[in-house]
This record gives C-alpha cells, sequence and structure tokens, in this order.
C-alpha cells in the first residue's frame, strides 16, 4: 500500500507501521524530514524524477513523497473496546453502514481522530475499504484510527449492546442530536449516501438521532453528518 503525499507520509512516520521504501524528488531538499525519518524505520529510500513519481500516485497529488507499507492493518471490534478501556474513557465508536464513497470514508477518520474516537467499524462488504485514496483524504488519520473491518454490522451492534454501550442511529426522523446523551458509553450508526441506515440495523439500535434541519436541502452528506455528531459527543463530555 502507497501513503501519498506529505500529510499522509508524516502521520504514517510517527506510528509503529513499517516502511518498505520511500520514494522521495530528487533534489527536493525539504524532504529531508522525511528521508531522515524514514531511515530511521529502516526503509530504503529511492529517489525519483518527477515523472516517475507521478506515474507511481497516479491521480493523487504526491508533493514530492511517497511510501510503500504493507497493506492496512485492520483491528477487532474487541481492539477498540480494549483500546478505550485502557484509557479510562467511555467507549466512543462509530460504525458506519455501508459507505462507499473513499473520500467519505477518508473524511470520517479524519473526523474521527480529531475527535477521539476510539475506532472506526466498517463491513466487508459494500463499504469502501482503507486505501491510498482513503489515507490522502484522511490527512494521515487513517493510520491512527483503529479501524476493525466485520462480516456484518448488526452483529456488530448485537455485541456493543451486550457490552453495555448504548448504540444511537443517524437517521432522519430521530430525536434531536442536542436532547440526547452522550456521556455514557457510546456507538453510532452512520448510514451509506445514498440510503442511509438500513431499516433492520435502525431497528437494533437503542435509539434514533437527527440532525435538526432549517434549509431546504433534506439531508447532509455522511461524513458532515458525521463531524457535527462527534463534536456534540465531545461538547457533552467536555462538560462533565
Amino acid at each position: 500500500m502507497l501513503s501519498i503525499g506529505k500529510n499522509a507520509v508524516r502521520e504514517l512516520l510517527g506510528t509503529d507501521a513499517e516502511i518498505f521504501k520511500l520514494y522521495v524528488l530528487k533534489g527536493a531538499h525539504d524532504l529531508d524530514k522525511f528521508v531522515d525519518g524514514a531511515k530511521a524505520k529502516g526503509a530504503r529510500i529511492e529517489f525519483c524524477d518527477k515523472r516517475a513519481l507521478d506515474k507511481l500516485a497516479g491521480e493523487i497529488r504526491h508533493q514530492g513523497v511517497i511510501a510503500e507499507t504493507a497493506d492496512f492493518a485492520y483491528c477487532s471490534l474487541e481492539d477498540i473496546l480494549a483500546k478505550a478501556k485502557a484509557k479510562g474513557e467511555n467507549a466512543f465508536i462509530l460504525l458506519l453502514d455501508g459507505i462507499e464513497d473513499p473520500h467519505n470514508l477518508g473524511s470520517i477518520l479524519r473526523v474521527a481522530e480529531c475527535a477521539g474516537v476510539h475506532g472506526v467499524v466498517i463491513p466487508s462488504r459494500r463499504s469502501a475499504t482503507v486505501n491510498e485514496t482513503v489515507i490522502r483524504i484522511s490527512a494521515g488519520a487513517a493510520n491512527l484510527v483503529p479501524v476493525a473491518k466485520v462480516g456484518n454490522i448488526n452483529d456488530a451492534i448485537r455485541k456493543l449492546k451486550d457490552e453495555f454501550v448504548t448504540v444511537y442511529c443517524a437517521d432522519m426522523g430521530g430525536e434531536s442530536v442536542y436532547d440526547a446523551h452522550f456521556t455514557g458509553d457510546t456507538a453510532i450508526v452512520i448510514g451509506s449516501e445514498g440510503f442511509g441506515v438500513k431499516e433492520l440495523t435502525s431497528k437494533l439500535c437503542d435509539k434514533v438521532i437527527a440532525l435538526p434541519q432549517r434549509g431546504k436541502v433534506n439531508s447532509l452528506n455522511a461524513s458532515v453528518a458525521c463531524g457535527v455528531i462527534c463534536y456534540e459527543i465531545v461538547r457533552q463530555r467536555s462538560a462533565k
């Protein structure tokens, strides 16, 4: 897998992830810190001309630096719960019910990292997975937020409820997000871009929450809605 661009590589260097090779634009002295960081991780350094980097990056803007790593390492739902427990915090988890656009997934991971989400859960089918585009859009946050890939989102919801995590479905027609209480162990289900949360999935959740809307457009982009909800959770937990 490739991490492309300065932000993605910078965040990657700050993790425990192994870097096999760092591709760097020849003569670009402002990239010396990336070279030093990659060398410290034992990576091979290959200096390339712009044409070679353009070919490697495809349509993604590389800014003169590309890191080659192993395929993205997914975790388990249990790992996410354990992370919250180890930090002594109430769980804060996102479950994505069919987010297929990698740009939305990348944006959600960026929000998740900024808001202190303990982990994100995605289904193994009919969902975007963590790839080069997701890592770039997330500004490297994909390397910092645990992501669990599960066979079935509904089974993950049942597991969370067994662990006394309150699971909220973000959908139209629910109670206002500003009237809900998120200070306990919390998981939020975010639906797909076109169809929202599946009916059975919604019924499995403990509560349905919605964002009040005052305009004529009847829905928000999934990553934007996710960001608003996440920061309401941050606000409530900061006010405790």
